[in-house]
């Protein structure tokens, strides 16, 4: 199979859920999957995948709820069940172990297959993929359970009422994207937006993410059980840091200690899609490490 210019569609079924992927060709060489962060899609990898698609079998998912995957129709986002698609993805594509390069929520889903089937995984890459600080979690913590379900009931509330928000132009949206992330040039933001977006009855663009993905439901579990899965990883693991974002350093808050072998690398000038913001380091960092 030849190297894709662009990659093709795909589309396999977790949970009864119909779930999107893209494969960028060559799929004699290691497979390698880009894992997405929340409120983002596929095709966010896009450089990355060029970059990386003639040594590597790239694969890039549409989690659950984003992107062209399908929407829960209880617009309930569990953690597990977001592992269970990347085990199926694995499973059928048939090629482990596997290389894994993870953003954020993609990061964290990543570590947490990586904990339970590490045999299946070569190397593993979380940018900013450790979830909460152990001070954010010490302080929700202090919060009583039966208090962040009646929190999260009445978000939920209020957010099947809201109308969702169009935006009249594709410029309109490219704007807001700009907005989350400063650092990204307008060429960037407009390459995002154009994939992540879809067009209304009315000529108007809407993100394609399920909006409940705002409110996430209470989960079976927390995040004071993450050194559980890091401890059973046995690859080498390639932790990255945007120095202008607003996540915990790992090193310094301890959390990096719970890894059989892992590094972090950091990057100035970025923030938490440091993979934007400083592609060029990153991708020297990334290819350095595989």
């Amino acid at each position: 199979m030849s190297i894709s210019a662009a990659p093709t569609s795909h589309f396999y079924t977790s949970l009864r859920m119909r779930l999107h992927y893209l494969d960028w060709g060559n799929s004699t060489a290691p497979t390698l999957i880009l894992i997405h962060g929340g409120f983002d899609h596929a095709r966010s990898w896009d450089w990355t995948a060029r970059t990386l698609a003639k040594d590597y079998h790239v694969i890039a998912p549409d989690l659950r709820g984003h992107g062209d995957s399908a929407w829960s129709a209880e617009g309930s986002y569990m953690t597990a069940n977001y592992v269970y698609d990347l085990a199926q993805l694995v499973e059928q594509l048939g090629r482990d172990p596997v290389i894994l390069v993870g953003h954020s929520l993609g990061g964290s889903i990543a570590l947490r297959y990586a904990g339970l089937f590490p045999e299946k995984v070569a190397k593993i890459v979380a940018i900013e993929g450790l979830g909460l600080s152990p001070n954010r979690i010490a302080e929700d913590a202090q919060k009583p359970a039966p208090d962040k379900w009646l929190d999260w009931i009445a978000k939920r509330r209020t957010l099947a009422r809201r109308t969702r928000r169009h935006y009249p132009t594709i410029e309109a949206a490219v704007a807001r994207m700009r907005e989350r992330n400063d650092h990204l040039s307008v060429e960037q933001a407009m390459h995002l937006t154009i994939h992540g977006v879809n067009r209304n009855e009315d000529g108007s663009y809407r993100w394609k993410f399920d909006p409940y993905l705002h409110d996430a439901a209470p989960q079976v579990g927390d995040d004071t059980e993450l050194p559980q899965f890091w401890s059973r990883i046995t690859c080498p693991t390639l932790l990255c840091l945007g120095l202008d974002s607003w996540a915990s350093n790992p090193v310094k808050d301890g959390r990096a200690t719970h890894f059989k072998d892992a590094r972090l690398v950091e990057f100035t000038q970025a923030g938490h899609w440091l993979h934007h913001d400083q592609f060029d380091r990153f991708i020297a960092e990334l290819r350095a490490f595989l």
